[in-house]
């Protein structure tokens, strides 16, 4: 051990001596603070700002997405409008044509029978005209040569001959025209 007081040895300072005096020394406290603060308020400012340009750029990167979504948005909407004038383009033509084609090639023994026109029907075994334009009640038809009046839901069996038996039902009429659907079959011997 050393014989030296404790006041007569060297203290150890570090590599800044003169700035340990300065900042640690017994009046300079205040000093060391008011330091600190600073330090701690330039770090806050600094972190603050950082905070700030971060956020900058994600509400600008953000503004940026909404645009193009928008920009999407819109084309989707413009397309999604012209698709679907397209089907009703489409869907209108399909009625038309189907129509078209039903007029021309009825459903099987079903027939659309105009005022005052006659039609062979069921295998050639009738003969059914209408006579006259539809009334509220009913129809009048001429079946091979004998005038019957029905009404949309009538159906009328009739037996042209001893082997055949047709049956006549009359499914709707309007102003215009009546449809009529017509079966003939062989009759079964008793």
């Amino acid at each position: 051990m050393s014989t030296s007081p404790a006041s007569a040895r060297p203290r150890a300072v570090g590599m800044f001596p003169r700035l340990h005096r300065l900042l640690v020394g017994p009046s300079n406290r205040i000093r060391l603070i008011l330091l600190l603060v600073l330090l701690a308020m330039g770090v806050a400012i600094g972190g603050h700002i950082y905070g700030r340009r971060l956020a900058a750029n994600d509400l600008a990167e953000r503004d940026t997405t909404i645009q193009v979504l928008r920009s999407e948005g819109e084309k989707l909407e413009a397309r999604y409008g012209d698709q679907s004038a397209q089907i009703s383009a489409l869907q209108a033509k399909l009625t038309n044509i189907q129509a078209e084609l039903d007029a021309i090639m009825p459903s099987e023994n079903t027939y659309h029978i105009n005022a005052n026109q006659s039609l062979i029907v069921g295998d050639g075994h009738l003969n059914i005209g209408m006579i006259g334009p539809p009334t509220n009640g009913g129809i009048l038809l001429n079946i091979n040569g004998k005038q019957q009046s029905l009404a949309a839901g009538d159906t009328l069996r009739l037996t042209p001959n001893s082997s055949t038996v047709c049956h006549v039902d009359v499914r709707s009429f309007d102003m215009f025209k009546a449809v009529i659907h017509a079966v003939c079959e062989i009759a079964e011997p008793r």
